[in-house]
Protein backbone atom coordinates (compact mmCIF):
# COMPACT_ATOMS: atom_id res chain seq x y z
CA UNK A 1 0.00 0.00 0.00
CA UNK A 2 1.50 3.32 -1.04
CA UNK A 3 0.61 6.77 0.33
CA UNK A 4 -2.19 7.32 -2.19
CA UNK A 5 -3.71 3.94 -1.34
CA UNK A 6 -3.39 4.71 2.39
CA UNK A 7 -5.41 7.91 1.89
CA UNK A 8 -8.01 5.92 -0.04
CA UNK A 9 -8.10 3.45 2.88
CA UNK A 10 -8.94 6.29 5.27
CA UNK A 11 -11.55 7.67 2.89
CA UNK A 12 -13.17 4.25 2.44
CA UNK A 13 -13.35 3.44 6.16
CA UNK A 14 -13.99 7.00 7.39
CA UNK A 15 -12.28 6.49 10.74
CA UNK A 16 -9.13 4.43 11.20
CA UNK A 17 -6.43 4.09 13.80
CA UNK A 18 -2.81 4.73 12.95
CA UNK A 19 -1.51 1.55 14.57
CA UNK A 20 -3.52 0.62 17.66
CA UNK A 21 -6.18 -2.07 17.81
CA UNK A 22 -9.72 -0.93 18.34
CA UNK A 23 -13.23 -0.81 16.90
CA UNK A 24 -11.96 0.45 13.52
CA UNK A 25 -9.21 -0.77 11.17
CA UNK A 26 -5.55 0.16 11.60
CA UNK A 27 -3.54 1.66 8.74
CA UNK A 28 -0.34 0.05 10.02
CA UNK A 29 -1.90 -3.41 10.11
CA UNK A 30 -3.43 -2.93 6.67
CA UNK A 31 -0.01 -2.07 5.25
CA UNK A 32 1.70 -4.88 7.16
CA UNK A 33 -0.90 -7.36 5.98
CA UNK A 34 -1.94 -8.39 9.50
CA UNK A 35 -1.36 -7.82 13.21
CA UNK A 36 1.94 -6.28 14.25
CA UNK A 37 3.76 -7.50 17.34
CA UNK A 38 5.41 -4.67 19.24
CA UNK A 39 6.09 -1.34 17.60
CA UNK A 40 5.40 -0.89 13.89
CA UNK A 41 8.69 0.99 13.67
CA UNK A 42 10.52 -2.35 13.89
CA UNK A 43 8.30 -4.07 11.32
CA UNK A 44 9.86 -4.88 7.91
CA UNK A 45 7.30 -2.49 6.37
CA UNK A 46 7.96 0.21 9.00
CA UNK A 47 9.31 2.73 6.47
CA UNK A 48 6.29 2.22 4.23
CA UNK A 49 3.97 2.64 7.23
CA UNK A 50 5.82 5.84 8.19
CA UNK A 51 5.57 7.24 4.67
CA UNK A 52 1.85 6.45 4.50
CA UNK A 53 1.09 7.96 7.91
CA UNK A 54 2.98 11.13 6.96
CA UNK A 55 0.91 11.47 3.79
CA UNK A 56 -2.31 10.89 5.69
CA UNK A 57 -1.35 13.42 8.36
CA UNK A 58 -0.57 16.07 5.75
CA UNK A 59 -3.86 15.64 3.89
CA UNK A 60 -6.38 18.46 4.31
CA UNK A 61 -9.07 15.78 3.97
CA UNK A 62 -8.05 14.01 7.20
CA UNK A 63 -8.33 15.07 10.83
CA UNK A 64 -5.57 13.61 12.97
CA UNK A 65 -6.76 13.37 16.56
CA UNK A 66 -6.83 10.98 19.52
CA UNK A 67 -10.50 10.11 19.26
CA UNK A 68 -10.29 6.41 20.11
CA UNK A 69 -8.75 5.43 23.44
CA UNK A 70 -6.21 8.26 23.28
CA UNK A 71 -4.58 6.68 20.21
CA UNK A 72 -3.75 8.44 16.94
CA UNK A 73 -6.95 8.33 14.91
CA UNK A 74 -7.58 9.50 11.35
CA UNK A 75 -11.05 10.87 10.51
CA UNK A 76 -11.96 11.56 6.89
CA UNK A 77 -13.57 14.92 6.15
CA UNK A 78 -16.86 13.33 5.10
CA UNK A 79 -17.41 12.36 8.77
CA UNK A 80 -16.50 15.71 10.29
CA UNK A 81 -20.08 17.09 10.28
CA UNK A 82 -21.29 14.09 12.31
CA UNK A 83 -18.35 14.42 14.68
CA UNK A 84 -19.12 18.11 15.20
CA UNK A 85 -22.83 17.40 15.69
CA UNK A 86 -22.08 14.86 18.42
CA UNK A 87 -19.09 16.68 19.91
CA UNK A 88 -20.70 16.86 23.36
CA UNK A 89 -20.41 13.06 23.59
CA UNK A 90 -16.63 13.24 23.47
CA UNK A 91 -13.97 14.78 25.67
CA UNK A 92 -12.43 17.98 24.24
CA UNK A 93 -8.97 16.37 23.98
CA UNK A 94 -10.43 13.57 21.83
CA UNK A 95 -11.47 16.12 19.21
CA UNK A 96 -8.33 18.26 19.28
CA UNK A 97 -6.35 18.25 16.05
CA UNK A 98 -2.88 16.76 16.53
CA UNK A 99 0.03 17.64 14.26
CA UNK A 100 3.65 16.57 14.40
CA UNK A 101 6.08 19.29 13.47
CA UNK A 102 9.81 19.12 12.95
CA UNK A 103 11.92 21.66 14.81
CA UNK A 104 15.10 23.17 13.36
CA UNK A 105 17.09 20.67 15.41
CA UNK A 106 15.22 17.81 13.70
CA UNK A 107 13.19 16.84 16.76
CA UNK A 108 9.48 16.02 16.52
CA UNK A 109 7.08 18.19 18.49
CA UNK A 110 3.40 17.37 18.82
CA UNK A 111 1.12 20.41 18.49
CA UNK A 112 -2.59 20.43 19.22
CA UNK A 113 -5.31 22.73 17.96
CA UNK A 114 -8.36 22.58 20.22
CA UNK A 115 -11.82 21.72 19.00
CA UNK A 116 -13.63 23.56 17.40
CA UNK A 117 -10.95 26.01 16.21
CA UNK A 118 -9.79 23.58 13.49
CA UNK A 119 -13.32 23.09 12.09
CA UNK A 120 -13.96 24.88 8.76
CA UNK A 121 -17.09 27.06 8.55
CA UNK A 122 -18.47 24.82 5.81
CA UNK A 123 -18.33 21.81 8.15
CA UNK A 124 -20.02 23.79 10.94
CA UNK A 125 -22.87 24.61 8.55
CA UNK A 126 -23.17 20.96 7.47
CA UNK A 127 -23.19 19.84 11.11
CA UNK A 128 -25.95 22.30 11.94
CA UNK A 129 -28.09 20.93 9.09
CA UNK A 130 -27.46 17.30 10.15
CA UNK A 131 -29.92 15.63 12.51
CA UNK A 132 -28.68 13.86 15.62
CA UNK A 133 -30.09 10.58 14.25
CA UNK A 134 -28.15 10.98 11.00
CA UNK A 135 -24.95 11.79 12.88
CA UNK A 136 -25.43 8.77 15.14
CA UNK A 137 -25.80 6.51 12.12
CA UNK A 138 -22.59 7.88 10.59
CA UNK A 139 -20.64 7.37 13.82
CA UNK A 140 -22.44 4.22 15.00
CA UNK A 141 -19.25 2.21 15.31
CA UNK A 142 -17.88 4.70 17.84
CA UNK A 143 -21.09 4.89 19.83
CA UNK A 144 -21.75 1.18 20.39
CA UNK A 145 -20.20 -0.73 23.29
CA UNK A 146 -16.60 -1.87 22.70
CA UNK A 147 -17.43 -5.60 22.63
CA UNK A 148 -20.00 -5.11 19.86
CA UNK A 149 -17.56 -2.90 17.95
CA UNK A 150 -14.86 -5.57 18.16
CA UNK A 151 -17.29 -8.17 16.81
CA UNK A 152 -18.30 -5.91 13.91
CA UNK A 153 -14.66 -5.15 13.09
CA UNK A 154 -13.83 -8.84 13.00
CA UNK A 155 -16.97 -9.77 11.07
CA UNK A 156 -17.79 -6.85 8.76
CA UNK A 157 -21.09 -6.98 6.87
CA UNK A 158 -20.80 -8.16 3.30
CA UNK A 159 -21.38 -5.66 0.50
CA UNK A 160 -23.44 -7.98 -1.62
Amino acid sequence: MNSKEALAFVKRHGIVLQAARGPVPSVAEAIAGGPIRGSWWGHPKGRLIYSATQAIGESPEVLVCKLIDGKVTYVHRRLWPALVKLASRFEPEQLAQVRDEHTQSGAHVSKTKPFPTWVPDEILREAKALSVDEAEKVLALLLIPKQQARQRRNNPPSNS
